[in-house]
């Protein structure tokens, strides 16, 4: 069991520093193209990039392997979600600052346990307790100065309970199906209704597209590709609200990456942000280990 969690704990972690480091190709993509273009192109491409591992794919046992009408039922939904989540907030970038974005984003740490009270997932003291360092050590990372609202914060916070709603999907539909047919099928259905918006919405170009085809190739073939299938994969055994307190660990990799990258200073205060969100995982996790240990002596 604990041989299992640390490799879904890995992947989790890979999926967060993707994550973190797609903020800076998110902004850079939204000056060529509009974000419901740059969603819907990225999240096409991630789909085809997972065909090659689908048709490679031994076969498996898993549950309702060979329900077509199931996977279509919960792909549907985890791909609405995604196309909520990730349109509010490519749109709530354009208005705010990518500081502000990732800590408002990463108030899905708290609404995940929150909601999960209504799926009949307890948290824990230890992953309430994880969950609170972890949104206080974002707030060090990632706001600056005096807090005030725009309508970018507002549509980000609306992007934060989808994709806290995201991950309770996904805990709940991934034990369930194929993990890549799930993640192919919900990639889908989010480029579809991200690209039908930005033809009702945007000015949809080629020759733009192709000017931001270096953001779009990596938010597509790692940040979807990649990053979203490690998350499918890993929350087949991980707890929801335990999943999002290292997923929230975007915050640190977006700033370290604007460190390395950009040359943006990290400071006292970011450092001691590190921390907190780096001492909220190690909390959450004592949880899974203390309870690897009842089960071993029962």
């Amino acid at each position: 069991m604990k041989s299992n969690t640390l490799k879904n704990d890995f992947f989790l972690l890979i999926t967060a520093v993707i994550w973190g480091f797609s903020f800076t190709a998110q902004r850079a993509g939204m000056e060529f193209i509009g974000p419901f273009t740059f969603n819907g192109v990225r999240f096409l491409i991630g789909a085809v990039s997972i065909l090659p591992l689908i048709y490679f794919e031994k076969k498996s046992n898993s549950p309702g392997e060979h329900n077509f009408k199931q996977l279509i039922i919960y792909g549907g939904a985890g791909g609405i979600l995604l196309y909520l989540g990730a349109s509010l907030q490519q749109i709530g970038i354009v208005y705010t600052s990518a500081g502000k974005a990732g800590f408002i984003t990463g108030m899905y740490v708290i609404i995940v346990p929150i909601l999960g009270i209504f799926f009949r997932h307890k948290a824990g003291w230890r992953r309430w307790t994880g969950a609170v360092l972890s949104i206080t050590g974002l707030y060090f990372l990632s706001v600056k100065g005096n807090i005030h609202i725009n309508i970018g914060d507002i549509f980000v916070l609306l992007s934060a309970f989808f994709w806290a709603s995201h991950v309770i999907a996904i805990s709940h539909f991934s034990p369930r199906v194929n993990a890549l047919k799930l993640a192919f099928m919900q990639y889908v259905f989010c480029g579809v209704l991200s690209l039908i918006s930005a033809f009702i919405f945007e000015d949809v170009q080629k020759s733009t597209i192709l000017l931001a085809w270096l953001p779009i190739l990596y938010g597509s073939i790692f940040s979807v590709g990649i990053a979203y299938t490690l998350q499918v994969y890993a929350q087949k055994k991980a707890h929801p609200a335990h999943a999002a307190i290292i997923l929230s660990l975007e915050g640190v990799f977006a700033v370290i990456g604007g460190w390395l990258l950009l040359g943006e200073n990290l400071g006292a205060k970011g450092i001691i942000g590190c921390a907190l969100m780096l001492g909220g995982m190690f909390v959450s996790q004592s949880n899974i280990i203390m309870v690897s240990k009842l089960r071993k002596n029962e």
